[in-house]
């Protein structure tokens, strides 16, 4: 899943305790106009959507779509005890300087039902979501967003790890820390793909699914971050810090910075390194 264009609207959050007082209704049948998630933290019970019917206990993962009827029957012997956010979202991308806001699609790359096996930051993240979303304290609104895009991203690196295999994510983490030692060089994709011994095509549609970004896009980012540290540190010349970044075309590095931060290097030293 990408989340980097993904900007999320939280209607509101629940929590149900297995002591809970409250009286849960034995079967409910629903359409939802949003998307929804519920995490199961103890109880029984079975979760019915597109003719199919799913087991409910703990740690299981629903992802519930919009416009999508589904039904949820309860044990009435052992209640289901559960956490849940219900949010809308919004694509919103950052593109050469500009600004752009596209319709949401009309369901996120989820399962309908999976069972997390070891999913306990999961759950600690799904808790922190309905506490901060609970307590109302300041800023709780933005602070249940930050908790809900590093749940989807959990939600989505736990599924990649239980789907590729292993030894693939451990070759793509070399991959990046490979770059962060020679970000002052240039590497190729070929080099890269030899250093873990995969093919050009392989590590290429690997390292996209797994970080969001091509190969290349991910080493010019972390150029780029480098190079906003060094412009901010220290006076340095940009045609300095393009050579020191392995850049030797001043104007293309020019370029990338611009495309990513919307901002030259030389304008991003003097307007916000030096207030000008």
């Amino acid at each position: 899943m990408n989340l980097k264009n993904v900007f999320p609207y939280i209607h509101y959050c629940n929590s149900r305790s297995q002591n809970d007082p409250r009286k849960l209704r034995s079967l409910i049948t629903r359409t939802l106009q949003h998307h929804e998630l519920i995490l199961v933290t103890g109880g029984k019970g079975r979760f019915i959507v597109d003719n199919r019917s799913h087991t409910l206990q703990e740690g299981t993962l629903c992802y519930i779509r919009p416009d999508v009827l589904h039904t949820i029957e309860v044990d009435a012997r052992e209640p289901i005890s559960c956490l849940t956010v219900h949010f809308s979202y919004a694509n919103i991308r950052y593109d050469d300087g500009a600004w752009s806001v596209g319709n949401e699609v009309h369901s996120l790359p989820l399962q309908d039902v999976q069972m997390l096996k070891n999913g306990y930051q999961i759950a600690d993240t799904f808790k922190k979501l309905v506490d901060s979303w609970d307590s109302k304290r300041p800023g709780y609104e933005l602070i249940s967003k930050a908790y809900l895009l590093q749940l989807l991203f959990e939600i989505s690196q736990h599924r990649q790890k239980q789907n590729e295999n292993h030894a693939v994510s451990l070759k793509i983490e070399k991959v990046i820390e490979y770059m962060h030692l020679h970000i002052g060089q240039r590497v190729t994709l070929g080099e890269l793909a030899e250093l873990v011994h995969l093919s050009t095509y392989y590590l290429s549609r690997a390292f996209k699914s797994t970080t969001g970004y091509s190969v290349i896009e991910y080493f010019n980012k972390i150029k780029v971050d480098k190079a906003k540290e060094l412009l901010a540190g220290e006076d340095k010349k940009v045609k300095d810090v393009a050579r020191e970044l392995g850049f030797a075309d001043e104007f293309y590095f020019s370029r990338i910075f611009k495309r990513m931060e919307g901002i030259s290097p030389s304008e991003y030293h003097g307007k916000i390194v030096h207030g000008l």
